[in-house]
């Protein structure tokens, strides 16, 4: 079980993701939901015997905050550029610039180039002039699209298999570690002449530090997956999450606030 990818191989992958953050003080609830979708474009540049040079871009990205008490935060569709709109300049900025990873036959990804460009260009978009505020913009910026934030969830799709040999029934372990840390073992549990089926589960780690929050959860994580059996590249991937802990904000003199984040993140194959 590998990868088996040729020069020229492009794989779309469409993104569905929705998260729900809880905080509670004094009993009092406030309720944040998350969504995303998107489109990834994984194209193959290159074969190097063990790894493989792959471009990665989005090809489109929605993203909606809403809060309990304050309603919605943010809606923002990067293919609908609106040029008075700061944010929607910002991420419009980001769709059909390639990243560039190298993709060890495990899924391992052993580098990422291009994030830092990605996020200077962002940042340039946003319209500020001032070196201030572009730096800070780049800063929280990093946290999600920089070289080392990409690498981690890029791997959350890709990093799926063994090193050695295996048959139906056996598990193995691996891990990734970034803004989220997990601990996985995996399960083939099915092969058929056209698909494998692989489930995992993983003991995750979410260790979020920004600029006025830090927030620090511990959880579970259960994943179901099915690959094509020539490729070896996801066809369809469930991801459930939960994890708890507590967050602190700087401006409430880091209290502890307990928070919990429930999760779903499906990926599944577009055919070109």
């Amino acid at each position: 079980m590998q990868y088996k990818l040729s020069p020229g191989d492009v794989f779309t992958i469409k993104q569905d993701a929705n998260q729900i953050i809880k905080q509670e003080i004094d009993g009092a609830t406030h309720e944040i939901t998350n969504t995303l979708q998107g489109i990834m474009e994984f194209r193959v540049k290159g074969d190097n015997n063990t790894v493989y040079d792959i471009d990665v871009m989005f090809k489109d990205l929605n993203l909606k905050m809403t809060s309990s008490i304050q309603g919605e935060l943010m809606n923002i569709r990067a293919r609908d550029y609106e040029e008075d709109d700061a944010q929607s300049k910002i991420f419009n900025s980001l769709l059909d610039v390639p990243i560039q990873i190298t993709l060890a036959r495990t899924g391992d990804i052993l580098e990422v180039s291009g994030g830092d460009s990605l996020v200077s260009k962002m940042a340039n978009a946003s319209g500020m002039k001032d070196d201030f505020s572009l730096n800070m913009m780049k800063k929280s910026l990093e946290n999600d699209f920089g070289s080392e934030a990409l690498s981690s969830s890029y791997e959350q799709l890709t990093y799926l298999y063994p090193i050695a040999p295996i048959e139906v029934g056996d598990s193995w372990n691996n891990e990734y570690t970034g803004k989220l840390q997990a601990q996985n073992t995996w399960t083939l549990n099915e092969i058929t002449a056209e698909s494998a089926k692989i489930d995992g589960k993983a003991l995750v780690i979410m260790d979020i530090v920004e600029a006025s929050s830090t927030m620090k959860l511990n959880g579970t994580q259960d994943s179901s997956v099915i690959t094509d059996i020539t490729t070896g590249f996801v066809k369809k991937m469930t991801v459930r999450g939960l994890a708890e802990g507590y967050t602190t904000m700087t401006q409430m003199g880091n209290i502890e606030i307990p928070t919990s984040i429930e999760s779903t993140i499906i990926y599944e194959l577009i055919e070109n």
